[in-house]
């Protein structure tokens, strides 16, 4: 059972799934600080390359299982064109209503 994405509580996440959701690259970017960063199993990543390659060229969607923290952290069915199907755990730092910082990985 997933939870609908207009339904996330922190309005920034919702923000951020629905841009992944749509594949809609500004709306990302408007979605996070300038200087966002990432980290995805525990490594730090590039963000702008890293999210070309993970959501935009592949065609990245999340299914979301629950949230705790306020909405900030997910629990997620992940798939895209190069991976198919995983559960992953996305953590969010959100600044002055856009995510600075999130974290990913297998849940």
């Amino acid at each position: 059972m997933s939870i609908q994405v207009n339904r996330l509580t922190d309005p920034t996440v919702r923000a951020f799934v629905t841009a992944v959701n749509s594949h809609d690259q500004a709306a990302f970017r408007a979605a996070v600080t300038p200087d966002v960063t990432m980290s995805d199993d525990g490594s730090d990543r590039d963000v702008t390359e890293w999210t070309d390659r993970e959501i935009f060229s592949s065609h990245g969607h999340m299914d979301v299982e629950s949230e705790s923290d306020g909405g900030r952290v997910l629990v997620v069915t992940y798939r895209n064109d190069t991976w198919g199907e995983m559960r992953t755990k996305w953590r969010f730092t959100v600044d002055d209503g856009k995510v600075s910082r999130f974290e990913t990985g297998q849940a």
